[in-house]
């Protein structure tokens, strides 16, 4: 199951490298992946993000993951 997370969470890096040169596009993949993610891979991925793209697309990751991570 572990092992599951991790490939989707490397599947969903990749597609975002590829999409990053479209805003919308960016958004609508991220979006998605933080569904095919548990809690803490979704933490993870929001760091990853803000660290590989949070210069080009701060306020998108921070409005799609100000939605998801309310407990």
């Amino acid at each position: 199951m572990m092992d599951q997370g991790r490939k989707m969470m490397e599947f969903s890096k990749q597609v975002l490298q590829k999409v990053s040169f479209d805003k919308r596009l960016f958004k609508k993949e991220l979006l998605k992946a933080r569904r095919w993610l548990g809690q803490h891979d979704q933490l993870v991925l929001k760091a990853w993000c803000l660290a590989t793209f949070g210069h080009m697309y701060k306020d998108v990751i921070i409005e799609v993951f100000q939605t998801t991570l309310r407990t």
